[in-house]
Order: C-alpha cells, then structure tokens, then sequence
C-alpha cells in the first residue's frame, strides 16, 4: 500500500526511513548547530526548550494581552525569550524550565503599540498604504520591534521622498510606528515548476508545471493531501522511481488568508513527512502549531521539490505580501520565514520543526538577483472547515518512544 504523504504519495512503510521524535528533532538540530556556531547537543536542548515552552509563552502572552506587543526568541549571545509591551510599568524577569534548561524571559517595555492595534492598523489601513506608495508594498507586523514593516523597493521609496518621508507619513496614516524596508524584491506565489514530483499539463498552454505537496487531512469521512490553492486541479504524484499516481481534486481555496488545495488518492497508512532532500527519510506528523503560539525567531523547517530539506527563523508575522496573490489583496495573516531556501516548484510544502506541523507554503520574496530573500506561509489554522490535520496515532512501541 503507498502512503499519503506530504511532498509525496511514497513507498510502502517498511521500505522508509520513519524518524521517531527524538530522530527528527535532531536532524533540525544539526541544521541549527550549523546557522547559530553551538554544539550539537546545546543545539537539540534549545529545539526542545522551543516546543516545551509554547504553554508558557502561551500564558504570558494571554495575560499581558492588553498591552503585548510581541514574543521573540533570541538565539544569540544567548537563548532567550523577549516579551515586548507597551506602557512603562516594569515586569520583573523570570525564568522557565523547559528541555531540560533554563530559559530566561525578558520583559520590554515602552512599545508604542500593541500587536492588536498594528494587526487592526494594516487591515484598515491596507488599501490606503497601497495607494499612498508608488510601488506595491508588502507589510506585516514584527514582534521584535512592535513596527509596522512596510517593504519597498529602493526606487519606490525614492519617488515617494526617501524611506524617513515615507515612514513619516505612513505613521501619520496609520497611527502607529512604522519601519521601511528597502528591498529590490518581487512577491509571487511560488510558481509550478522547478524539479518537482507532483505534476501536471496546464490546459491554458499544454506545458507540465510542478508542485509540492504538504500535509495528510481528513474532513471526518473522506482522507486527502493538501497542496497550494495556485497549483493545478489536475496533478499526478511521481515518486522517487517515477512511478506515476493520479490524484482527485477535492476543492481549491485560494483567496484573503487562504491558499489550499485538496486531492484525494490512496488510502494512507500514517501521517508522515519527507523530511530530507532526497526523500529517503519520514517522519510523523504528531502536533500542529498554531500561529497566535508561533514566535519571532521560531526554528522551523520546510521541504520543497525544488530546494529539497531546509531551515531558518520565523521572522514576520500577520505579514501581507504585495500585489493580488490572494484573489486580490492578501489578508495579514500569513507567517514569513528568512531565505535563502525557496525557490519555484516549492508551492504547497509542508512547514514544519520536529514531528510539529506549522504550514503549507504560499509563496516567496525573491531579491533583485532571483535569490530568496524570505518565503511565507499559510497557517494550518486555516485549512477550510471541516479538514483538519490528520496526527499520527500509531502505538508507540519501543523504536518510536
């Protein structure tokens, strides 16, 4: 039997690799040993503190919620979290245990808005902030700093009287503190092609486009894999042997805070991710994050048909990308990750840190020169009711303890 599974419909279970937990959060580990210099021990205790603090986060973030800007992780001198607030009176430091360290967690005061407030001022004030720019921007929120990031180009900040004319007046419009940034960038969707294993012919020019798909969902009676909303109804899965496996479109959702798109095929055996580039090696899907939990500097990876197995910070939340990628404006709900790992034919793969899913990747901001600057992606908080993720619950026995 194949299973369903994200980036591919695979081989049968015996014949995979299938990480268990610990397996997969060390693979991630080795990725964050290399981008942060510590060991790889120290790299894994962090990635656990990353998944075991979440109820604690979770809980400050519920209390201060009046005045919380943001939460941040900090990775380096040291490993941190960073509550951000507004208002002057002082919260005392603290510490949590969790992955079997102790993480300290600042309080910051002083911010001039709340997260609330800026989410509400680039839903307002979206239409308005395109139309006072010359060049489409993109914006979102950034918990670090409790800015409303507006990204332009360095020739569109120019026409409109340079970045300082700009954010002063942007502030002015939206009454909150703004940041530019300047990027020679293109927001785009991330396109069919690129080495991909789900294909298909676009009947608009009979030319074969490629895709990634993500995670294993079940609307409660019927069983399918999501892909992006852009991608094309009709896909065929190729596994690693180019064996082919025509799928079923099931229903596109692709517009305001959505991109998705379900296909039905076989029947699954388990919930499971590719989780390295040359699709040897599995892992469970076992938990979902969900974005109000999900913090600045989050550790997460992704794999895509194009630039295989890679992973890198949450940076943007409630992020809005330029342009009509969502059938028009995009909504501020999507999550951006730094670059450099997207590139085209990455289109609906799974986002994801250890056995816990995060998202299904939308699209991607490329610098002048095609280089990545940073991908965003789609919350699985979003999948269209009724789908949800579907979660391993094979028993544990003594290999996958």
């Amino acid at each position: 039997m194949l299973i369903l599974f994200a980036a591919a419909l695979i081989q049968p279970a015996a014949a995979q690799s299938v990480q268990t937990r610990e397996a997969a959060l060390a693979q991630d580990a080795g990725e964050y040993a290399r981008l942060y210099g510590v060991s790889q021990e120290e790299a894994l205790r962090r990635l656990h503190a990353q998944h075991d603090s979440v109820a604690a986060t979770d809980a400050i973030a519920l209390r201060y919620r009046d005045r919380l800007t943001g939460i941040s992780v900090q990775h380096r001198p040291d490993y941190r979290y960073i509550v951000y607030l507004t208002g002057d009176d002082p919260v005392p430091a603290t510490n949590i245990r969790a992955g079997g360290m102790n993480v300290p967690i600042v309080f910051r005061t002083g911010a001039k808005a709340s997260r609330d407030r800026v989410v509400w001022a680039i839903t307002y004030h979206q239409a308005a902030i395109r139309a006072a720019v010359s060049g489409p921007p993109s914006m979102g929120l950034d918990p670090r700093t409790g800015e409303l990031v507006v990204i332009v180009g360095n020739a569109v900040a120019a026409a409109d009287g340079g970045a300082a004319a700009l954010d002063a007046r942007l502030e002015a419009l939206t009454g909150v503190p703004v940041q530019i940034r300047l990027l020679e960038r293109t927001d785009v969707n991330l396109d069919l092609h690129g080495g991909g294993r789900l294909d298909g012919i676009s009947p608009d020019n009979g030319k074969r486009y490629r895709c990634t798909t993500g995670f294993l969902v079940s609307d409660g009676t019927r069983t399918g894999i999501t892909t992006a909303a852009h991608c094309l109804d009709d896909m065929t899965y190729y596994d690693p042997a180019q064996r082919p496996t025509p799928l079923s479109f099931v229903g596109q959702w692709g517009w305001g805070y959505h991109d998705v798109q379900i296909h039905a095929g076989v029947l699954p055996e388990r919930p499971l991710v590719y989780s390295d580039t040359a699709r040897t090696i599995a892992r469970p899907v076992e938990a979902q994050r969900s974005k109000p939990s999900t913090r600045a500097g989050d550790f997460v990876c992704h794999r895509g048909e194009s630039t295989g197995y890679s992973c890198a910070e949450v940076e943007l939340l409630d992020f809005a990308p330029a342009g009509d990628l969502c059938g028009g404006a995009c909504l501020p709900t999507w999550v951006t990750v730094a670059g450099p790992g997207c590139k085209g034919g990455d289109s609906g793969g799974p986002v994801f840190s250890g056995t816990t899913a995060f998202g299904v990747v939308k699209g991607a901001s490329y610098r002048r020169d095609g280089s990545c600057a940073f991908y965003f992606y789609m919350s699985l908080d979003y999948l269209p009711a009724p789908w949800r993720l579907v979660l391993d619950v094979a028993p544990l026995t003594p290999d996958r303890r």
